[in-house]
């Protein structure tokens, strides 16, 4: 419970840091963002199928 409570508190912030943020700011962190998720998730992927082990 209190992990969702401090997860609420933190998205609440960000979004508040969001709306203050001009349009193109946003849209280029957001970018940003997306494309570090989707490399991660890729090497996620293709590293799990070679087998490799971080372990």
């Amino acid at each position: 419970m209190l992990f969702l409570v401090a997860a609420l508190l933190l998205l609440g912030v960000a979004m508040g840091t969001v709306a203050h943020a001009p349009l193109t700011f946003t849209v280029v962190a957001a970018a940003v963002v997306a494309a570090w998720l989707g490399i991660f998730a890729l090497r996620e992927r293709y590293g799990r199928r070679r087998g490799t082990s971080a372990n």
